[in-house]
């Protein structure tokens, strides 16, 4: 995250627009996988981050799911892209910033679910319909509106 930390010793706390891309991971038997991050709080949610210069977004999901978790994804399907005044959000060190997050549906994966890096406490399957209480309303979204696509599909 060294390109931030330049900006931020620019710009100070000043909100920035950050993109980045997620992942909704989906295995054989329908679940989808979540990560349980460290910060903030242990909250639940897709795996995915922010984008370094240079990098597509589609490169950045890639990227960011081998560096967290240890898997290789194959083709990725573009869901939809979430932007606006509802990801917005602010640190505990008072740093803004907005979200801008190209989601990806994947079920096109190998290798073995790990904790790799220290982002992470935990990386679990779940069923769509049963997600964990403690989780980041945003990847909520992103989750909702891949259940009512997917039921089109």
């Amino acid at each position: 995250m060294g390109y931030i930390e330049d900006i931020r010793k620019v710009l100070g706390h000043q909100p920035l627009i950050l993109p980045g891309s997620a992942v909704i991971l989906e295995n054989s038997a329908g679940q989808i996988l979540l990560q349980q991050r460290r910060e903030p709080m242990g909250k639940w949610g897709l795996p995915g981050g922010l984008m370094e210069l240079g990098e597509s977004t589609e490169e950045t999901a890639k990227r960011e799911l081998l560096e967290e978790s240890g898997l290789i994804l194959g083709k990725l399907t573009l869901l939809d892209v979430y932007s606006g005044k509802d990801y917005f959000f602010s640190a505990q060190n008072g740093d803004q910033w907005y979200i801008v997050t190209a989601t990806y549906l994947c079920n096109d994966f190998s290798g073995e679910v790990r904790v790799n890096d220290g982002e992470s406490l935990q990386f679990q399957w779940f069923d769509p319909d049963k997600l964990p209480g403690f989780f980041a309303g945003t990847h909520q979204t992103m989750i909702n509106d891949y259940l009512r696509k997917k039921s089109h599909w």
